[in-house]
């Protein structure tokens, strides 16, 4: 089985890719990869690039998946509800239960 990998943008909290990284989970965020700052499509582009589920709070991503935009799986959380705490249990949970090529061109919400 290959695990879920995940990729979160520069709105979710890099403590959640410490804690989760802690659990022995697979996680890069955008910082990580010198892309602070870029675009949409570009953190999508590249979480696709690399097999990794997309984590973020940006509703512009959901725009993009309706008009097509193939990724590999969306984790989509609300700021003002979904702490550090959720973000890493629900990512711990997802990495337990599913596969890689379930998540793709799949939203999770929060």
């Amino acid at each position: 089985m290959v695990r879920l990998r995940f990729y979160l943008d520069e709105n979710v909290p890099v403590e959640v890719a410490r804690q989760s990284r802690a659990r022995g989970i697979d996680v890069v965020t955008g910082g990580d990869l010198g892309l602070l700052g870029a675009t949409d499509q570009v953190h999508l582009a590249t979480a696709l690039k690399q097999e990794r589920v997309l984590c973020t709070y940006d509703a512009d991503f959901l725009h993009l998946v309706a008009t097509g935009a193939e990724h590999a799986g969306i984790v989509f959380g609300q700021q003002e509800t979904h702490y550090i705490g959720e973000w890493v249990n629900w990512l711990s949970l997802m990495h337990a239960v599913y596969r890689s090529e379930e998540m793709w061109n799949r939203v999770e919400y929060l």
